[in-house]
């Protein structure tokens, strides 16, 4: 099992971290099937063989991931791909 975890800060305020936490799942959603759901400041994400959750706060926004078995030989590229689409997001 892999863990992924980035960590972007940001000057938004959590309305709009809250905004691109949703633009980032929803690419998330459409490469890799996760389905997204908040829970208060966290947007939880699963599929099979991997969990995750954005986690957003006033100043930044962290994404964690679990990957199963399966999805682990792939962690590399998954974690370059959140990093890209967070600094993306967060200009």
């Amino acid at each position: 099992m892999a863990r992924i975890s980035v960590e972007r800060a940001h000057g938004l305020g959590k309305e709009a971290a809250r905004e691109k936490a949703d633009q980032l799942a929803q690419k998330l959603s459409d490469q890799y099937g996760l389905e997204p759901q908040w829970s208060g400041d966290t947007l939880n994400l699963r599929r099979s063989g991997v969990k995750g959750a954005v986690l957003v706060s006033e100043d930044s926004i962290r994404v964690d991931v679990e990957l199963g078995l399966m999805m682990s030989a792939m962690s590399g590229m998954i974690k370059s791909e959140i990093e890209k689409a967070l600094d993306k997001a967060l200009v």
